[in-house]
């Protein structure tokens, strides 16, 4: 008689699929830009990292066009939460996101460039929302400069 063949147990030897790196964002030069923050109501010298992160981009050739600073745990409510972000979405709350769209959209500009770090997520949920690049400043620190190319519209 014929005996049906067994299925072989033993794992499987797959190489790992590399994730895709994503692209580097495009170079910033002569593009305006809108730069935000969240800072911690303990963060005393945030005006002073706001300062420093506008003086970066103007050197790569950026335009700063205007500033967005979400505070945190300035009231007794958000004094417990301070080292979270508003939304997990898009790190800033909803009506801060909202004027974050219309300054953007006022004043022409061509990106949004966060101090704080991005999740992949919430750059996707925030170029969607401001329909314009949203990059975290180290992200804009890998682009390359190049002159006279901006940032494309998604």
């Amino acid at each position: 008689m014929h005996q049906q063949r067994r299925r072989d147990r033993r794992p499987v030897r797959r190489t790992p699929a590399r994730p895709a790196e994503p692209p580097a964002p495009p170079g910033l030069s002569g593009v305006g830009v809108v730069v935000v923050g969240l800072f911690s109501a303990k963060e005393a010298e945030f005006a002073a990292l706001m300062e420093a992160a506008a003086a970066e981009l103007e050197a790569r050739g950026a335009r700063v066009v205007g500033r967005v600073v979400q505070r945190r745990g300035v009231s007794a409510g958000g004094a417990r939460k301070m080292s979270l972000p508003y939304s997990s979405r898009t790190l800033l709350s909803s009506g801060k996101a909202r004027e974050l769209a219309e300054m953007c959209e006022r004043t022409g500009a061509g990106a949004a460039v966060f101090v704080n770090p991005l999740t992949e997520r919430q750059r996707h949920a925030l170029t969607t929302l401001l329909d314009r690049p949203a990059v975290s400043l180290a992200d804009a620190r890998m682009a390359p400069a190049r002159p006279g190319r901006g940032l494309e519209r998604p």
